[in-house]
């Protein structure tokens, strides 16, 4: 019984930006766990090795181009894959991109573009997934939300806001749509060992030794890592669970840090 409850087989996942990553990490997680994996990207070609690389990992996987912030293309895309592949019975709201910029420094146009994509991109997805889950009488979805939606850093500041911003979101899209039997909820991921973070991840850099010396697991964190997060939050097992950011960090935001003196 207790395994069925993460069984995702029959369900269709749609994963914002998955074509590298932790987002690729996550729906290899899904797909692994039996859903069939939709993706999504602005470019073809990147999309297109993406798709190429879930299914030569033996997952059943589709690929379709369309703009996040664009409503229109989102309502038509949503149809689209409801009528290919099937009813979109898990979303998770993925894609997102930073700028890392001093406040004083900082254009308007970049912060808002940050704010574009990071929060108003999964208000337009998730509304109009909704509306059939709705009709269904049931769905998951989960936004990928950051240390960022508690906490602040130096030049990351439109991130931080949408990243806030979307933990709040997460709040409200539970609690309009929790009575549809629909459970709302985020992941807040850590740091991750991504080919992103690998030019720091090395001995002697100081951002690696902070990392490991700020997280109490003494580590990055492994794109598998939110697989089971991913998985939980997509199944059966998180039925009663709704408004909830679960954070996947090692244990950073549990402690103010060790001193420096401190081994």
């Amino acid at each position: 019984m207790s395994i069925n409850l993460f069984d995702l087989t029959g369900k269709v996942a749609l994963v914002t930006g998955a074509v590298h990553g932790l987002g690729m990490a996550m729906a290899k997680g899904l797909g692994n766990a039996g859903a069939t994996i939709v993706v999504n990207n602005n470019s073809a070609d990147s999309l297109d090795a993406a798709v190429a690389e879930y299914k030569a990992s033996g997952l059943n996987a589709y690929g379709y181009v369309f703009d996040v912030t664009d409503e229109k293309a989102v309502a038509e895309s949503i149809a689209k894959i409801e009528a290919e592949v099937g009813p979109i019975d898990i979303l998770i709201n993925n894609a997102g991109i930073i700028k890392r910029t001093p406040i004083i420094d900082m254009e308007v146009p970049d912060f808002e573009l940050v704010i574009k994509i990071d929060l108003v991109g999964p208000f337009i997805v998730s509304k109009h997934v909704a509306k059939s889950m709705i009709k269904r009488g049931g769905g998951k979805i989960i936004n990928i939300c950051s240390m960022m939606s508690e906490l602040g850093r130096d030049s990351v500041s439109a991130y931080a806001a949408a990243k806030g911003g979307l933990k709040m979101l997460t709040r409200s899209m539970a609690t309009e749509w929790a009575k549809y039997n629909i459970q709302t909820n985020g992941i807040g991921p850590g740091y991750f060992a991504t080919s992103q973070t690998a030019p720091i991840r090395v001995d002697g850099h100081p951002f690696n030794e902070f990392i490991i010396n700020r997280t109490p697991a003494a580590r990055w964190g492994d794109p598998e890592d939110l697989q089971g997060a991913a998985i939980f939050l997509s199944s059966k097992a998180s039925d009663f669970v709704n408004g909830h950011v679960v954070y996947v960090d090692g244990g950073i935001l549990a402690t103010i840090g060790k001193p420096s003196n401190e081994n």
